[in-house]
């Protein structure tokens, strides 16, 4: 989404012309191209208002299970974090499988344990449960973070959709949502390693914010204009609205109403209250220091403001786990990161009362190898493992302090109650309300369900109802 004002180059084409750079006054004819092309501009510019303006979808409503969570914030560890130092230590395994961390985290939840480099996330053990038997078997970036992303096999001729596209489909517009921001909103950029909306198309693709939260002010693409004044875009849009003659001459135009209309809710959200969620300079200074004032614990502190303000979807995709080299290194940074900003959040959430309506799922699209590889070119790496790897689930409904399932003593194969993707969303899916029946808008009018099938030949043991 890009703001039609936020750069000179666009403001010239509003605002120049054949009588511009002379002393001649405007024709009735080139204030009339003038005011279309801005006013077309802003309707362009704010997909987000062509979703609201669409026609809802129809979407089953029985069978609806209890409703207990409103949001999901997804901290996707792009690049697939290693789960014996998360997640699933395993502190006896040796020194050939631990490397330097050596250790476990003991937590505030008895014969609990995860990551040496986690300790605030020790304490806040009782706010979440771990699935330590995730499986898989892929281990492609690509295809396994489709898997795990849609729940559903690689090698179908459709392409199908995220969680996040689903969500924004049962929670979005077509649900009553109202807000002006998107429904799945992406800190801060694309994976590009999936189709995030698949089949459902370009409708449900997700809002990446791009920027820096970090950064003051955060450069949302399309709603804070580096460099550009509240009051110098307040300006252009009076000027702007005085050159467009168009609602003048046909004021029951039904497009014109809608780019109205649309231009409209893209001033709310650039100049508005709604754009004001990204500012995360109204935050107290202690709190964002609680965060960590770096990227992805400013980002976490920005998805607590997403939900609270109801979106319904937030993905972190939080970038640097791909570790073939300099592993324990890179831990040694990332972690301590990771356990800050995540810590923080859950502590955010459960402090305002959000954590029991909103779902936090922390993991990535497989595990790496236990056994480090200190063979050269690796040096100490990690490879890719999508036998068993590990992730962590909060609130929405989902209990705190337990743990489902279990790797080996070396976690490299799953040793109980194995957990596919599609187990995981659907009960996700479960816990948001959206109905076991509900139909997703197949181009081709398929009939096609929400929730993803348990793959042919899956010994997983299904939905996660021991933490439900």
């Amino acid at each position: 989404m890009q703001n039609p004002f936020a750069s000179d180059d666009v403001w010239q084409a509003c605002t120049s012309g054949p009588e511009s750079t002379g002393t001649h006054s405007l024709t009735r004819r080139e204030a009339l191209r003038r005011g279309f092309l801005c006013t077309a501009g802003a309707l362009l510019a704010n997909n987000l208002s062509l979703q609201a303006l669409a026609a809802p979808l129809a979407s089953p409503k029985a069978n609806v299970p209890l409703t207990k969570a409103k949001s999901v914030i997804q901290i996707w560890l792009w690049g697939g974090a290693c789960h014996l130092d998360t997640f699933d230590p395993k502190p006896g395994a040796g020194a050939e499988f631990t490397g330097p961390l050596t250790g476990a985290a003991a937590t505030n939840v008895t014969g609990m344990q995860i990551g040496t480099l986690l300790p605030l996330l020790a304490q806040q053990a009782d706010k979440y449960s771990l699935v330590r038997s995730l499986t898989h078997g892929s281990n492609g970036h690509e295809t396994a973070a489709y898997m795990v992303q849609t729940g559903r096999p690689t090698g179908d001729r459709y392409v199908f959709p995220s969680m996040g596209a689903v969500v924004s489909l049962f929670k979005g517009y077509e649900a009553g949502y109202q807000g002006l921001i998107p429904p799945h909103i992406v800190l801060t950029e694309l994976q590009g390693r999936f189709s995030e909306a698949g089949f459902m198309g370009q409708r449900y693709k997700p809002f990446a914010t791009g920027g820096d939260p970090a950064k003051m002010p955060f450069a949302v693409e399309g709603v804070v204009a580096p460099g550009l004044s509240e009051i110098r875009q307040q300006d252009r849009r009076q000027f702007l609205g005085r050159l467009n003659l168009l609602p003048r001459v046909m004021p029951d135009d039904p497009v014109l109403t809608a780019s109205a209309r649309a231009e409209t809710q893209a001033y709310d959200l650039i100049l508005g209250d709604a754009g004001k969620v990204f500012d995360a300079s109204r935050e107290p200074a202690a709190l964002r220091e609680r965060y960590g004032r770096n990227t992805f614990g400013q980002s976490c502190l920005m998805a607590r403001r997403l939900v609270e303000s109801g979106v319904p979807f937030v993905t972190i995709n939080y970038k640097g786990w791909d570790t073939h080299k300099r592993h324990f290194e890179i831990m040694r940074n990332k972690l301590p990161e990771l356990d800050r900003g995540l810590a923080a959040l859950l502590q955010d959430l459960a402090d305002r009362g959000l954590l029991e309506s909103t779902i936090i799922w922390c993991g990535g699209e497989f595990g790496r190898t236990p056994r480090v590889q200190w063979e050269a070119p690796w040096n100490g790496g990690r490879g890719h493992h999508g036998r068993v790897f590990s992730a962590l689930l909060a609130g929405g409904g989902f209990k705190g302090g337990q743990v489902v399932g279990a790797s080996d003593a070396q976690g490299e194969d799953v040793a109980d109650r194995p957990v596919h993707p599609s187990d995981l969303i659907g009960s996700i899916y479960e816990l948001l309300g959206i109905a076991p029946d509900a139909r997703l808008p197949h181009p081709e009018g398929l009939a096609v369900t929400a929730y993803p099938p348990v793959p042919e030949g899956s010994s997983t043991s299904g939905r996660l109802r021991e933490i439900m």
